[in-house]
């Protein structure tokens, strides 16, 4: 079976997406919906259309829906409305409430809901993931992630937690397989915009880990590390480069008394791995593809799960707000 596809929006994602649907197997490409005038006619040979309507039209499958965020919920209501499936990027919608409830009208209509939280499918963190549930670490202590840039000149509508954040809260449960228990925040507003463009976060998981996220717009290198520290070694994943080292506990005995007292785990095997660096953005939509078709929903990202990442993200801001420097 062939399933057909569309895209809603046309700025970067939505033109990456258009590029790996246009080839994915098993998919036939149909056209995008985007209203502005700036957009072409045509990407990758199909049709950009103005109305929504005529995109939903095209007897679609499915739709991937790369708009503002503060669309989504109208434009999945739509989609669930015309029995279409979705996969929408993140954050799946501005608030929570919005979120259940397209968590409710995909559930309702027996469709398939997905978000696009892309860093589950690199390379590094699928490997980190399933050395986690093999006990390499044994118990996990810490989960430190930090995640900078130069500020994103598309990004209008969320600030720094919503649009950044969300990757590091989403992976961090998924890797760890925990869920957040609580969460603080302090955030800052230095490039004069009304949302946050710097946000350090601490919070604690369900199973006692502790986790730290440095996210920002504001810094002129590019940076997204995960480290996981356990009580056999860390793991460090580099998802710019999808690179996965292990650094394990030392074995061997220190007879200087002094050297062992000061560093207290001592320093084992450092290893590097060889991974299959498939892109993530094709992985994810042949997941998403899969999970049309079977409608076995374990290898994507739910719309429950992006409620539950939203929801921590809304938290996230608040308490930032309480400690807001200017």
């Amino acid at each position: 079976m062939v399933l057909r596809a569309g895209v809603v929006g046309l700025g970067v994602m939505g033109r990456h997406h258009s590029r790996v649907l246009n080839s994915l197997d098993g998919v036939e490409f149909v056209g995008v919906y985007d209203p502005a005038d700036s957009v072409p006619s045509h990407i990758e040979g199909k049709p950009v259309v103005k109305d929504i309507e005529a995109l939903l039209d095209m007897n679609l499958d499915y739709c991937v829906v790369a708009a503002p965020t503060i669309y989504h919920l109208d434009l999945g209501r739509q989609l669930a409305d015309r029995g279409i499936h979705a996969l929408i990027e993140k954050p799946v919608a501005s608030d929570t409430e919005s979120a259940m409830e397209l968590k409710k009208l995909f559930a309702d209509a027996g469709l398939v809901g997905g978000v696009g939280h892309i860093e589950r499918f690199n390379p590094a963190l699928q490997s980190m993931r399933k050395r986690l549930e093999d006990g390499m670490l044994g118990e996990i202590y810490q989960i430190a992630t930090r995640r900078q840039g130069p500020f994103p000149g598309r990004i209008a509508d969320v600030g720094v937690v919503k649009d950044l954040a969300t990757h590091d809260i989403d992976l961090t449960a998924w890797v760890s397989q925990q869920t957040y228990v609580s969460v603080n925040a302090r955030t800052a507003h230095r490039s004069g915009r009304s949302h946050e463009d710097m946000v350090v976060a601490v919070g604690t998981l369900s199973d006692g880990t502790i986790v730290t996220h440095t996210v920002n717009w504001l810094s002129p290198f590019k940076e997204r590390t995960t480290v996981v520290t356990g009580e056999f070694g860390a793991l460090v994943a580099d998802t710019l480069t999808a690179d996965l080292t292990y650094y394990q506990n030392g074995v061997v005995q220190s007879s200087w008394d002094r050297v062992s007292s000061f560093r207290g785990v001592s320093e084992g095997d450092v290893t590097r791995y060889a991974l299959d660096r498939k892109e993530p953005l094709l992985a994810e939509h042949e997941a998403f593809r899969d999970a049309v078709l079977s409608g076995d929903t374990t290898r994507i990202v739910t719309l429950a799960e992006g409620a539950d990442v939203v929801m921590t993200a809304e938290k996230l801001v608040a308490d930032g707000l309480t400690h807001k420097l200017s």
